[in-house]
């Protein structure tokens, strides 16, 4: 079961006994806990029929005797049992998970960790209760999902700004959130995100990034290149080469991609290859420039480097005057 649905059948006042919510992800994690521990009850029954028990500290007898407790002026109680990953004995909850109280929302966070499914204890949880396994969300899917976020919010974000705000963060769901959040509050009554905005309010330049980088490659221009490579240079958390790398090996593999797409329809190539119809034409420029022999010189020529950054084949060099010379031989 999806955290939307969990989320959507507790507005509705549907529930089940027990959720257990184990995996990689935190964000979807916390955001069941925090749902259950302010959302599932009003005030003045939260008082009486909320307890929130943390693994390190707690006792599983306590944690047992807390669900079995019956509600007071309320339909129902949460029990909250958060970091369970941290409590000693944590199986010997299987006497209550075998048979809760319908009267009782207990909701278990078991993070980094997944129960070991050969064992009865976890053949039970899935019986008994909900399991929800999270995953932690792979670097492509991050802009898809964090445009959906910024709708949801009523606002819409260009395709350079969404570009550099998940470049910049990565897969740190609850990092792009709060970002999310703080430009909202600063656009005041706009309600598109731009990347000047992601420039000024969360402080990655529109001008010097790995983006600006691929396209000054794809059309073959050192001189902007270079200037960029300088950039980092002077602000190494702008742009480490264990992070440029990769994404230049992402883009000339999808403009190899271009070569065989079958096709000279941008949209229809973009679909293909998988990329934002907006950046198209840097691919489309790129495969042209480079050709198909250039592309795979490229390719190599990114993966030798990237040996060398981490020391292999080569001396000590600084990061800089790697890329100064990759991209000399790349662009000559």
């Amino acid at each position: 079961m999806s955290v939307e649905k969990i989320i959507s059948d507790w507005k509705k006042k549907q529930f089940k006994s027990v959720y257990w919510l184990e995996g990689e992800e935190e964000y979807f994690i916390d955001k069941i806990i925090e749902y259950a521990e302010h959302h599932i009850l009003d005030e003045s029954e939260a008082s009486f029929n909320l307890t929130v028990f943390y693994g390190k500290d707690a006792n599983w007898a306590d944690v047992l005797n807390a669900c079995r407790r019956y509600p007071m002026f309320s339909e129902r109680q949460v029990v909250i049992l958060k970091e369970a990953q941290q409590m000693k004995d944590v199986e010997k909850l299987e006497p209550y998970i075998e048979n809760p109280l319908v009267s009782t929302v207990f909701v278990i966070s078991y993070k980094d960790k997944k129960l070991d499914a050969r064992k009865k204890f976890a053949k039970l949880v899935k019986e008994k209760g909900v399991l929800v396994t999270t995953k932690k969300m792979y670097d492509k899917d991050v802009p898809s999902w964090a445009q959906e976020l910024v709708h949801s919010r009523g606002l819409t974000i260009t395709p350079k700004g969404l570009a550099l705000l998940a470049d910049h963060i990565g897969n740190d769901l609850t990092r792009i959130e709060n970002e999310i959040g703080k430009l909202s509050v600063n656009l005041g009554k706009r309600t598109s995100i731009t990347e000047d905005d992601i420039e000024q309010y969360i402080g990655v330049s529109k001008d010097y990034n790995v983006f600006e980088l691929q396209s000054a490659l794809a059309a073959k221009d050192l001189p902007r290149a270079i200037r960029i490579i300088q950039y980092f240079e002077a602000n190494p958390k702008a742009g480490p080469i264990q992070l440029i790398l990769p994404s230049l090996y992402s883009f000339f593999s999808k403009v190899f991609m271009v070569f065989g797409a079958g096709t000279t329809d941008e949209k229809t190539i973009a679909a293909s290859i998988g990329v934002n119809p907006y950046f198209m034409k840097d691919y489309a420029q790129a495969a042209k420039l480079y050709t198909y022999p250039g592309v795979e010189k490229v390719l190599l020529l990114l993966h030798q480097y990237n040996l060398k950054s981490v020391g292999i084949g080569s001396s000590s060099v600084e990061d800089a005057s790697l890329m100064k010379e990759l991209v000399v031989k790349m662009l000559t």
